[in-house]
């Protein structure tokens, strides 16, 4: 490209008059400028490339940055679970020990009422085998006096 502009400026110089030596200096001067170009839109690009690898790294430290918080949110989200898990264990465990401990007292009240009503009962068995031992003492007594009269002739039983 360069050697085009370079033939083109030496055919204007020779058209407009002039001499040969003089299109040649203005050859490099085309030729600088067209490397001035070059150079600037190589720093142009390079950066480009620049901006884009730094907008890469931050691309990729948000990635980082938003991983990061995820895994304090799973964490605190793990925490309040295992909390509320203790929580409920320990509700369980204080239902378990009440449970356990009116099982405990309703079966010495039921023992204890098992317990009495056996007594009265032995009582009232005990009771009614006295009266009915005293009854069959008094029968058996008032007979024998009974017969005990007839035979020894006492009037009273003839009669």
């Amino acid at each position: 490209m360069a050697s085009k502009v370079i033939e083109q400026s030496q055919k204007n110089n020779k058209v407009a008059g002039k001499p040969e030596e003089e299109a040649e200096n203005t050859a490099p001067e085309v030729s600088e400028n067209a490397v001035d170009q070059l150079e600037k839109l190589r720093s142009e690009v390079e950066s480009a490339y620049m901006a884009y690898m730094k907008s890469q790294q931050k691309v990729a430290a948000a990635y980082r940055e938003r991983e990061r918080q995820e895994v304090h949110v799973y964490k605190e989200i793990e925490q309040q679970a295992n909390l509320a898990y203790d929580q409920a264990i320990e509700q369980a465990m204080t239902a378990r020990d009440k449970a356990e401990q009116f099982a405990d007292e309703t079966c010495k009240r039921a023992k204890e009422k098992a317990r009495q009503s056996y007594n009265e009962s032995v009582d009232q068995a005990l009771k009614t085998r006295q009266e009915s031992i005293e009854q069959a003492w008094k029968v058996s007594r008032e007979t024998s006096e009974k017969i005990w009269e007839i035979f020894t002739g006492d009037g009273k039983a003839t009669g």
